[in-house]
């Protein structure tokens, strides 16, 4: 889960537990030049910046065209807290560090977004395992508790859709269903939360990069993002390294979060998927998985 969050220059965020050993070099790569360049001085003491908040260690219909797309209002769905609070979502009761430190995330990355112009983020990471899911929804819990959004949480990653399982949703429908069976979006919209509503997937597609580079996907993506001035969109992507999905869809959003886990992702990883992210704004980078004090940067 998300432990902490640096925002010198472009924000970099500290999720999770320890600030790796070979981490940290791995960390200092990570530079005010959006995150696109690489430092070599990897040996200075991160601890001493400021700036971090630390957390503790989800009969086929006529085929509908995006311009047909019609919005009423959407589904609620209850949601167990006690499974959100196994996953670490933010929607169940949290403590205030947690809080304080995904507030300080969506805040550097509203004014990022502000700065652009934009209004659409993909979450992503090097590898699986590293947290990406988690940080999509929390981050767009947190944004949608701003009253100037309201936020659109949406899962591409087709090979492992896993934003429902996290918040313990099982949806009839999935995006692959529009993308595929032509399954009205509005059917698979439902909301979790006041400005905050989910398109979900539900079971992995054989074709992922091909239905992500799809007309109808570009489509979609382009609706998704103009329908509403306000809105904001995220979209939880595949692990950059382990498909081409990623990249398939990347010109259809205006920037990247990277998330890396302390002490499993290395420079090498790091590296190559900024790499593949070179046309792609980089906002931030989530260290996910940090294990130093909390109250130490929260005094800060």
């Amino acid at each position: 889960m998300v432990r902490g969050i640096r925002v010198d220059g472009p924000p970099a965020v500290a999720v999770g537990g320890k600030l790796l050993n070979g981490s940290r070099q791995l960390w200092e790569h990570y530079t005010v030049e959006g995150f696109n360049k690489v430092r070599t001085h990897a040996g200075r003491d991160t601890q001493s910046e400021s700036g971090y908040a630390q957390l503790p260690a989800q009969d086929k219909p006529a085929t509908e065209s995006v311009s047909q797309i019609t919005y009423s209002q959407t589904r609620s769905v209850s949601l167990d807290r006690s499974i959100l609070a196994d996953n670490h979502v933010i929607l169940a009761p949290t403590a205030p560090p947690i809080i304080a430190a995904y507030s300080l995330l969506r805040t550097q990355v509203l004014q990022r977004l502000a700065e652009n112009n934009w209004n659409s983020i993909a979450v992503t990471s090097p590898s699986m395992g590293e947290g990406k899911t988690l940080t999509a929804i929390n981050l767009a819990v947190s944004l949608a508790r701003d009253v100037s959004h309201t936020v659109l949480l949406v899962d591409l990653d087709l090979r492992r859709p896993a934003i429902h399982k996290t918040l313990g949703v099982s949806p009839e429908f999935g995006v692959s269903d529009y993308l595929t069976r032509d399954v009205p979006i509005q059917t698979l919209l439902f909301t979790i939360a006041e400005r905050l509503v989910v398109l979900p997937g539900r079971v992995p597609v054989d074709n992922p990069a091909e239905l992500l580079s799809s007309p109808r996907m570009a489509e979609l993506a382009d609706e998704l993002k103009r329908r509403y001035a306000s809105r904001i969109v995220i979209f939880d992507l595949p692990p950059l390294l382990s498909s081409d999905d990623t990249m398939a869809f990347a010109p259809n959003v205006d920037a990247a979060l990277l998330v890396i886990e302390e002490d499993a992702t290395t420079i090498e990883d790091a590296e190559n998927a900024l790499m593949y992210l070179k046309s792609t704004p980089i906002v931030g980078t989530v260290l996910n998985k940090s294990e130093q004090e909390i109250e130490a940067y929260l005094a800060t």
